[in-house]
């Protein structure tokens, strides 16, 4: 079984998840007393949301290479970042390393290229919905149509990710701001499909809410994981 390096705690709330997935995956795979190996480097939030929200992603790409590589001398066979929007430094951070980052775009397409789906919603912060680096990843690569909220709709899911749910705050009516958002898009855009791009968004909308088509993005970076390391 390979290891598995885990920059995490970006926020904690969604890091846990993972754990919980890849570890009830690798028990599915191989059995009850079976665990994943995993090196986990938990990094503090609030150092890198105000970093975030001050454009200071030099910094920010200095402070997870080093991470990546505290993985890698501890023998860590490839690198999951536990977070969609960080992998916008995802180039600059392979650049430190020897050994692979599994990125979460890719993992997603190859989920929607499965099931046939040509274009998608996507939801997440306002650096993965505004920016490029995440998009063209499924457009260029992938041929799979992408499709945002409009600039006022995406303040409103940026702000319930970092202003509730990164702090593990669920509210019924910050789920029904994120609904009406999908069904407007739902009708306006004729989606059934949603990428829910932010890892913490999968604790607020789930399958029972919806009759739209939901892809996890921590759970199918988890169970990516865990199908890499057990090759």
């Amino acid at each position: 079984m390979k290891k598995i390096g885990m920059i995490g705690g970006m926020s904690w709330e969604s890091t846990a998840l993972y754990y919980k997935e890849i570890n009830e995956a690798i028990k599915k795979e191989l059995g009850a007393l079976h665990s994943a190996r995993i090196i986990l480097s938990s990094l503090d939030f609030n150092v890198i949301e105000k970093l975030q929200h001050e454009n200071k992603w030099r910094e920010m790409a200095d402070i997870l290479s080093e991470e990546a590589t505290l993985l890698e001398k501890a023998k860590a066979d490839f690198i999951l970042i536990c977070t969609n929007t960080m992998h916008k430094l995802a180039p600059e951070i392979q650049k430190n390393i020897n050994i692979p980052i599994l990125h979460i775009a890719d993992a997603t397409a190859q989920k929607l290229q499965k099931n046939n789906i040509k274009k998608v919603l996507l939801l997440g912060t306002k650096f993965t919905m505004s920016e490029d680096f995440y998009k063209q990843i499924l457009i260029n690569d992938y041929k799979i149509e992408v499709i945002v909220p409009k600039a006022c709709e995406q303040d409103i899911v940026h702000r319930i990710i970092y202003e509730e749910l990164c702090q593990g705050i669920i509210k019924e009516s910050s789920r029904k701001q994120y609904l009406n958002i999908m069904n407007r898009i739902k009708e306006e855009h004729e989606i059934n499909d949603v990428i829910l791009g932010c890892t913490e968004i999968t604790m607020l909308i789930e399958e029972k809410h919806t009759q739209m088509a939901l892809y996890d993005t921590t759970q199918i970076h988890a169970l990516k994981a865990v199908q890499e390391c057990l090759k």
